[in-house]
């Protein structure tokens, strides 16, 4: 089944984020696709903000490639950024496995370079970048 949220501004996105979890609800391995600057650093902290984590606890983790936060019940959710991996070894050094096995909510940004070492069940989630520069996220499940 396609699924669509429409996101018109960033005033928008904790609406977004709670229509999102709800809708994908089971699913805890999150793989945001979507060019540079379409806002999947922002979508994930508004996400990360739904789910009680501190705000300012969330950022890119760019050179750190995962960030673990908690959210207000205590629960992990760890935040990957795939962007500087060239090599599925530099994944696997991380302890990718460790972390996608864990069953808490992994949010993946560039995770199409990774694309091979990811599970089956991964929902792969789109973020389109609209000529009125609104977003469309869109997945399928």
């Amino acid at each position: 089944m396609q699924h669509t949220i429409h996101i018109s501004s960033v005033a928008d996105l904790d609406r977004a984020a709670g229509e999102f979890l709800k809708e994908t609800e089971g699913h805890s391995l999150i793989a945001l696709h979507g060019p540079m600057g379409a806002g999947k650093t922002t979508f994930t902290s508004a996400l990360c903000r739904q789910l009680g984590v501190s705000e300012d606890a969330v950022g890119s983790p760019t050179f750190a490639i995962v960030n673990e936060y908690r959210t207000a019940s205590g629960e992990p959710v760890y935040h990957f950024d795939f962007y500087r991996i060239t090599k599925n070894e530099e994944a696997l050094d991380i302890g990718l496995y460790d972390y996608l096995d864990s069953g808490a909510l992994c949010l993946m940004e560039w995770a199409e370079n990774i694309e091979e070492l990811l599970p089956e069940e991964t929902l792969v989630v789109h973020i389109n970048v609209n000529p009125d520069g609104s977003r469309t996220l869109s997945w399928q499940d």
